[in-house]
């Protein structure tokens, strides 16, 4: 039945006994991974193992936004090999991703936030980045939106502009990146849930699923909020991660007035126009960790306030529709990519929070390289589980919780 809901790349192949590698989760990064082992290192039999619908989960409840101005060394050069990549992977998967490079607008609503996006932007220009600051006037010029009087509860001071950001239609990768992993050989089981994982001196030997056992040597735990879940009761690894819901939603569609993506850390507030005409938006995370994709009316009045705070001219606008998704968090607002350092065989890539869908493609290019080899990627090192047992979290945060909130 599944099946029929979703028939768009290849007819469904039966649960094989055995595989090279099983990843679990269908979301983006797990479909990736799945695709770049074939494409790349030709490993095809591969089986990705989905509990619900491929895209369920984060891959189809974010606002799609892309863009490569973190803060630190080691996040800025995977994100801009992300922002790198769409334009290469629309004509290999040959498949419309709908890749709008609009640019983004981060908003500073103080002097000491421009002082920090000052050295945001020495970073990424360091990098290789395009990224520069922008003055309250230029801010009005890129958004004419923007209300950059005094008016607001937070002034504009001006902001960091980057140019190669912009939005990918979430659906649309989801899709292709489905298309392109079957026409390789992959095998997609959708409605297929993992019950276990098996262990025998301490190397991967299998995986339990709800329509029979399937013996592999290598599995990635790509589940998204549900992977610290899946790590400690398959295998009792613990992960550092906290569930939280992110809400977004959507306006009514209007005639184009937002050409580029603006957000504001002060306001916990993103939007871009969409091109039905939308204004999508999204909020920072729900205070409490939970395992619901619930929507609240809170969480309506913010963005309402927000957005008309910030861009005036949106006042009477209706939203539309509303929606949660859940984000795997780390202590320190980064990922965990590693793999046969607990368990041989058993990949981890995962605790994204609000970064995996911009990330997904790149990283799971460099996951599939991990997994094939044996031998882990140097742009991936610094995302060892370990890092936080060696105390060596990343500096991420501060930028994040800062600047720029976005799904």
């Amino acid at each position: 039945m599944l099946w029929k809901k979703k028939r768009l790349w290849s007819p469904p192949a039966p649960l094989k006994t055995s595989y090279d590698a099983v990843v679990i989760g269908g979301g983006l990064h797990g479909l990736a991974t799945a695709y770049f082992l074939a494409r790349n290192h030709g490993m095809r039999r591969v089986a990705v193992i989905e509990k619900r619908y491929i895209g369920f989960g984060g891959a189809g409840r974010n606002t799609a936004i892309v863009r490569a101005n973190q803060r630190t060394q080691e996040n800025l050069p995977l994100y801009k090999e992300a922002l790198d990549l769409w334009p290469v992977l629309t004509r290999e998967l040959d498949f419309n991703l709908m890749f709008y490079n609009c640019g983004n607008l981060n908003l500073a609503h103080s002097e000491a936030a421009l002082k920090a996006m000052r050295l945001q932007v020495a970073t990424a220009q360091f990098h290789g980045v395009e990224s520069r600051l922008v003055d309250p006037q230029e801010c009005k010029e890129l958004v004419p939106a923007l209300d950059i009087s005094d008016r607001p509860r937070y002034p504009i001071y001006g902001g960091m502009y980057h140019p190669p950001g912009g939005i990918i239609r979430h659906d649309a990768l989801v899709w292709g990146l489905a298309k392109g992993a079957a026409k390789h050989g992959i095998h997609i089981h959708q409605g297929t849930e993992v019950t276990g994982i098996g262990v025998e001196n301490e190397k991967i030997v299998s995986v339990d699923t709800d329509k029979g056992k399937i013996h592999t040597p290598r599995v990635l735990n790509a589940a998204g909020a549900y992977a610290a879940a899946v790590s400690y009761q398959m295998l009792r690894i613990r992960l550092p991660i906290s569930v939280l819901t992110i809400q977004a939603m959507v306006t009514q569609p209007l005639k184009p007035l937002l050409d580029h993506v603006v957000s504001s850390g002060s306001y916990h507030c993103y939007a871009n126009q969409t091109l039905k005409g939308e204004i999508a938006t999204g909020a920072h995370m729900d205070s409490w960790p939970n395992y619901t994709n619930q929507t609240t009316a809170h969480y309506i009045k913010h963005q309402a306030e927000a957005l008309t705070e910030m861009m005036p001219c949106l006042k009477g606008i209706k939203f539309m529709r509303i929606w949660g998704g859940l984000a795997d968090m780390t202590p320190d607002m980064a990922p965990i990519m590693d793999g046969n350092d607990h368990v041989q065989g058993y990949f981890m890539d995962c605790g994204w929070g609000y970064f995996g869908f911009k990330s997904s493609t790149v990283t799971g290019k460099y996951m599939a390289q991990f997994m094939a080899t044996g031998e882990c990627p140097e742009i991936l090192k610094p995302f060892t589980l370990r890092r936080f047992e060696q105390h060596r979290l990343m500096g991420e945060t501060a930028a994040l919780v800062n600047y720029s909130p976005d799904n």
